[in-house]
């Protein structure tokens, strides 16, 4: 039998990720071989400096400092964009590798986040494909488990922890009693930031993520502007502290869910149940739990960056087509996805209120006053020790909608009686 052309890749960005690709392919180039039935090939390579010193051999391939002109050349099958952005050097080379008739192998959610639907339909109607495992949790193999293992399923929800900076920073305000701020420049210091930190520490990276699992599990054109976003900025050590009490830990939680109303999509802290496997979750660990009318629940669990575990999940989207799989870009054809009406926490939850009031008569009782002409009933309250004349207030309510409880914020922020601007959680029901 006459072996099968190799399959020849054309990597563009050679930071961590793009490292860790070329380690794989040619550490493990004949287990790749053996598995894809034919052998693959880095041809040639992208970056902007040639002379770098990155710890993996590049003898062998071609350069290219301008990542068009990589996507561009002959001898690439599969252009791997590993460059990251939504606009500029990396959304002009995937474009042009498409128009090329090249497949993608990325690991850029925003990039997809943004600009998905036009681009898989360009991939799809020139019969290409776009793969992108990588840019979703990691290591874990939640897109391939959406678009194959789980493809009998109506899926009905799926949640997730999706960002390790923003659960490092708050396990560890847990374990160690230090602060938000500390442990944000920790993480600084350490390189766990994005270059805008926004991108972590305001939900909006992990947002990405969900936008791109919605369409895929609710066959919706991707919608990130839709998606409820807030960060974990305003989160302090008492919050913590007083979720621990009540048997909860704080978590930037993802959540989708198609609705009455429309699909549902936030990336918002949440207290999550102590004994939650979500709660168990430390350091830069992600972890995905989707829930399907047939599977029931599943949880996937893994390391959500780093070099191994991102190269690693690029290697399995180059290895699908090595062998030949093609799946449209969110499961069905782009052109058959569906807008879906954006529907703002359609479904109600309990919610956890820390309200900053001045200590005096009467403070407390008119903001349970405007809670109750909200409609929000409160299932505990609470006032906590203090030592300034600021009196940290506690809530905890029965089951309300969102709008209402900011329409009820929004009225306490105008009374006299509140000295710092509330914050409020979700009780998520896992």
């Amino acid at each position: 039998m006459t072996k099968a052309t190799p399959l020849r890749l054309g990597i563009a960005g050679l930071g961590t990720v793009g490292k860790g690709v070329v380690k794989i392919v040619r550490q493990q180039a004949q287990l790749l071989s053996a598995r894809a039935g034919r052998d693959v090939v880095i041809t040639a390579v992208c970056a902007r400096d040639q002379t770098r010193d990155r710890g993996v051999s590049l003898a062998g391939y071609a350069w290219e400092t301008d990542a068009v002109a990589l996507a561009k050349r002959d001898d690439v099958d599969v252009f791997v964009e590993l460059i990251g952005g939504d606009t500029g050097p990396a959304k002009d080379a995937v474009e042009a590798a498409l128009a090329a008739g090249k497949d993608v192998v990325t690991a850029n959610k925003a990039l997809l986040a943004h600009h998905g639907q036009v681009l898989a339909e360009t991939a799809e109607a020139a019969g290409s494909v776009i793969r992108y495992e990588a840019a979703v949790a990691g290591g874990i193999p939640v897109i391939k488990s959406l678009l194959e293992g789980l493809a009998g399923n109506e899926i009905t929800r799926l949640m997730g922890v999706m960002n390790g900076t923003c659960n490092y920073i708050l396990t560890n305000m847990e374990k160690s009693g230090r602060g938000y701020n500390a442990l944000f420049d920790e993480c600084a210091e350490l390189g766990y930031l994005e270059a805008d930190p926004n991108l972590d520490v305001g939900g909006i990276d992990a947002g990405h993520k969900l936008a791109l699992l919605a369409s895929i599990a609710f066959g919706t054109r991707v919608d990130f502007a839709s998606v409820e976003l807030e960060g974990i900025q305003r989160i302090e050590l008492q919050d913590i502290k007083h979720a621990a009490d009540m048997g909860f830990k704080i978590k930037l939680l993802g959540v989708t869910q198609m609705t009455g109303r429309g699909l549902e999509q936030r990336m918002t802290p949440c207290l999550v149940p102590d004994t939650s496997a979500l709660s168990q979750l430390d350091g830069g660990t992600n972890m995905v739990v989707i829930e399907g009318n047939n599977v029931e629940q599943i949880v996937l669990r893994g390391p959500g960056a780093g070099m191994g575990p991102t190269a690693s999940a690029v290697m399995g989207d180059v290895m699908d087509i090595a062998r030949g799989i093609r799946i449209p870009t969110f499961g069905i054809p782009a052109t058959q996805l569906q807008d879906a009406p954006s529907a703002v926490a359609a479904s109600p939850a309990p919610f956890y209120l820390r309200v900053g009031l001045h200590d005096k008569p009467g403070a407390m009782a008119k903001v349970a006053s405007i809670l109750g002409n909200a409609g929000i009933s409160i299932d505990r309250m609470r006032q906590l020790g203090h030592a300034d004349e600021t009196a940290p207030v506690l809530f905890v309510t029965h089951k309300c909608m969102r709008q209402a409880l900011d329409q009820a914020i929004e009225a306490i922020n105008k009374t006299d009686v509140v000295a710092t601007s509330p914050v409020a959680l979700r009780i998520e029901i896992l």
